[in-house]
This record gives structure tokens, sequence and C-alpha cells, in this order.
């Protein structure tokens, strides 16, 4: 019986295609076989082919030379069939014949045709004892028939021959899209900021990529889009609001299809809030109320930061952050003081650049005088040190004289020292201290990378002491 063994051969040329070097050429059986018309599968139609004229077959014996007896031949191959078919390889099996003959199978002759051909190349000059063969460096793009024919010592049986021909086509890899872990979620980018995506995808040939925003075909003259062999990048120079939404990235690839979509969105600083009202003051308090912005910068506010500042020194002061709401009371205000006010709308972009100003001083009015009553003990105001604003952690740069500021009640007055590190500074010329009405500031003139460190406010009276402590950073700008 045929071994069962793979044979691998590439196309013989014409000499070689009905030679046998120990035999000498192969006969076939009742002459030459057609070349079969193109028909419409791959499966094999087991049944002699018709005869031909010698032109098609130039191995065909000779007219006057008598044939072999028909029993001493074998019948032709069952079940040719393709197994597999690459750019430039086919795989082909079959099964034996159902009659050996008399003189038994010596190998089976596999052979080829080109469509629109005339001629049969065959595959192997001798014959093979397999019944299955993959025939490689193949031409993409060819259409080849296929026959096999078993060959006895008295000759070569009738051929096996396949309806159809084989197309040697490049294989087609379906599109996929890998879309990056972080352009899954919202890519968020500041107002001109870089966009610069580069999307990975897998097909085989290169497929056609086309991108659109929200529905519509790209602005040409804002966004670029470089198509590789594996991977599509969509850039824009200087985001704009405009830029923000749904982008969708398209593979197309005869008939086949992969999609992603990619949302970004580009944003900037809020606008301020529209007004802010000052509606009462009472003892240290004072209540505030603002209206939101009309321009959240394209993304949802964090909240809002209020400051205030004392009429005498002008000296703005943080003393609400994040708040959600738009209103709030500002407490532990400085009796016989006069304030303002402001509020900044915030996103991830920052703070909005203005803020609106209360039109309306805060007058934290002196307790009036009342006459003491025979019999009454009179009040004690007197009071330890305590810090109503602490010192806040601030970053400088070298070069720029910088201030901390801090708010202190106390009474009687006390006495304010200024340490660095824990070390007095007092009398240092670098330094400039102030307390005026309960705030206290220092000022460090034109710092260097020394001045860093943590800075203390200490407050001292009769009563007792309190200090408050920040860090100060110098650090060189990024143009430096």
């Amino acid at each position: 019986m045929p071994g069962e063994a793979e044979a691998e051969t590439s196309a013989l040329t014409p000499e070689e295609k009905t030679s046998d070097p120990a035999n000498g050429p192969i006969p076939e059986a009742n002459g030459t076989e057609a070349i079969p018309e193109p028909a419409g599968g791959e499966t094999a139609t087991a049944v002699p082919p018709e005869p031909a004229s010698e032109e098609l077959s130039p191995a065909a014996p000779a007219a006057s030379l008598p044939l072999p007896p028909s029993e001493d031949l074998p019948s032709c191959p069952l079940l040719l069939t393709v197994e597999d078919v690459t750019d430039s390889s086919v795989a082909l099996s079959w099964e034996p014949p159902e009659n050996l003959g008399r003189l038994g199978i010596q190998g089976y002759i596999l052979e080829y045709c080109q469509q629109g051909a005339s001629e049969w190349v065959p595959v192997n000059a001798r014959p093979m004892m397999v019944t299955q063969h993959t025939l490689r460096n193949l031409t993409t793009g060819s259409k080849l028939f296929f026959r096999v024919s078993a060959v006895s010592s008295a000759g070569t049986g009738p051929a096996t021959v396949l309806d159809q021909p084989v197309h040697i086509k490049e294989i087609i890899e379906a599109p996929k899209i890998r879309v990056p872990r972080y352009l899954r979620q919202t890519y968020i980018r500041q107002v001109g900021e870089t966009i610069n995506l580069q999307i990975p995808f897998q097909s085989t040939p290169k497929p056609q990529v086309t991108w659109t925003h929200n529905s519509h075909a790209l602005d040409t003259k804002r966004v670029s889009v470089r198509n590789g062999e594996q991977d599509s990048i969509l850039f824009i120079r200087s985001a704009q609001r405009v830029d923000s939404g749904r982008y969708e990235l398209s593979i197309r690839l005869e008939g086949l299809e992969a999609k992603a979509t990619i949302d970004i969105l580009v944003i900037e600083r809020p606008g301020p809030p529209k007004s802010i009202k000052l509606l009462d003051v009472w003892g240290f308090n004072a209540a505030l109320e603002w209206t939101p912005p009309e321009d959240t910068g394209n993304t949802e506010l964090l909240g809002y930061t209020v400051q205030k500042a004392d009429r005498k020194t002008g000296q703005w002061f943080t003393v609400l952050e994040h708040c959600h709401r738009t209103n709030c009371t500002v407490s532990d205000l400085i009796i016989g003081n006069s304030y303002s006010f402001r509020v900044f709308s915030e996103n991830q972009c920052g703070l909005s650049a203005t803020a609106p100003v209360t039109a309306e001083l805060a007058h934290i009015q002196k307790a009036d005088t009342v006459s003491k009553r025979d019999g009454i003990r009179e009040r004690d105001f007197s009071e330890a040190p305590k810090f109503t604003h602490p010192l806040a952690d601030h970053t400088t740069t070298p070069g720029y004289s910088t201030q901390l500021f801090c708010s202190v009640r106390a009474t009687p007055k006390p006495k304010i020292i200024w340490m660095k590190n824990k070390m007095d500074i007092q009398g240092n010329p670098k330094y400039r201290a102030l307390s005026e009405q309960g705030v206290c500031s220092l000022e460090i003139r034109k710092p260097s990378l020394f001045d860093a460190g943590v800075y203390t406010c200490k407050a001292i009276n009769a009563l007792g002491e309190a200090s408050v402590d920040c860090r100060l950073d110098v650090k060189a700008s990024a143009t430096h």
C-alpha cells in the first residue's frame, strides 16, 4: 500500500515534466488528457480524462505503438482533495485507486496546469508512493488545475482531475484594533496641549484606514493622520475645545471591518462667578453668596475658593477652598477691621483667571461701651495668644522676594518672634517682620536655595504662647 508521509516539492521544469530516469518517459493510458475547464469547487472528479491531441501532452506514446492491456493498468486515484492553500503553496491528498492492476502500482504522478494554458507540468519526475503532497514556491494570484495518476510497470493509469482551479491568493487576516488602556476612558487634555494618539492594529494585507470625528470627516487643517502597516497615528498640534468629541477609527479589508471609538475632552480654566454679595455681618462673622460662572471650562467644577483682604493691608488670604455651595460664612474676623471678599471658581485646570469682589466692606464693630453697675464684677477680656489663620506652605523662585502671612488674636498684645529651622532670625537684615492689627507678616528679600526650610511664627504674652509653622521651598524655574 502507498505510504502516508507528506512529500514537499517545487514545480518541475517543463523538461522534467514526464521523464523518469529509471523507466524512461511515463506513458499515459488511452492517450493524453484534456485540459480541465474551470468549475466551481475544490473537490476532485475521479473520472478518466477525455483524450486530447498530442500537442497537449508531449509525453504521450506514439500512435503506432500498441497500448498495454487495460487490466494491467491501475484505475484512477480516489478523492483528490485540497487540504490547505496559502499565498505560495497548496497541499493535496488522495486515496489509492480501487483497482491496482495485475502488476500493482509503483507510485503516483502529480501534475498541474495554469488556468488558460494547455500544458500539464509534472510535479515529481519519479512516481511517489505517498498519497499527499505540498507544492511550494507558487506565484501569488495564479490559478492552477491539478491531477494525479497511478503508475505501474505497464504504464500510467487514468488521472483524477480537480473540478476547479486552486486560487493561490494572499492570506487575509481579519482586521483587529488594539486600543491602549489609557484611551478606553475619556482622554482629557488642556487647551493648547498636543494630542498624539497611536492606535495599533492587525491586518493582512494592509487595510483601508479611516477616521471620523462625531460621525463627520476630520478637519485636515487641524488634524493630521499617518497610517502605517500596523498602526494609525492621529495628531493635533494645539488642541482646542472644538476638538472635543468622539473619534472613530475604522479598519476595512475585503468586506471585513473593525471599529474603535475614542472620547477626547479638551478643557481650560473656568470663567469667574458672575457676582458675589455680602449678605450679613455679625460678631466676628460675615455671610457671603455668589452665582455660578457662565463658562465652566468644558468640564465640571471642583468647587470655589473664597479669599478675604483687610482694607488696611490689602493682602488677600484664602479662608475657604473647594467649597461646593454658592454661599458660605467667614468667621474669626478681627474686631475693628474692615474686609473685602472675593471668590474664584475651580476645575481640573485650576482657578479662574479673575474673581468678583464684594462691593461693600464688612465692618467688624467694636462692642459698645456700657457703664459698669455697682456690684457687677468687671469682665476680664485677657486672652492667651491664638492663631486664627495659620501659615501656609509656600514655594518661591530664587531672586524674587516673597512673604509669609498669619493672623493671631491675644490680649494683651503679644510679642511676635520669627524663627527659621527653630533659630531666631530677629534682626537679620534679610528678613523684614511686621505685625499690624493681629496680621503678622515676614518678608524674605531675594531668597536663595539656602533660604528654604521650616519657618515658625511664635506669639507670647503674659497668659501664654502659641506658634504656627510652614515650609518654604525655593526652586529654580523650568527656564533656568
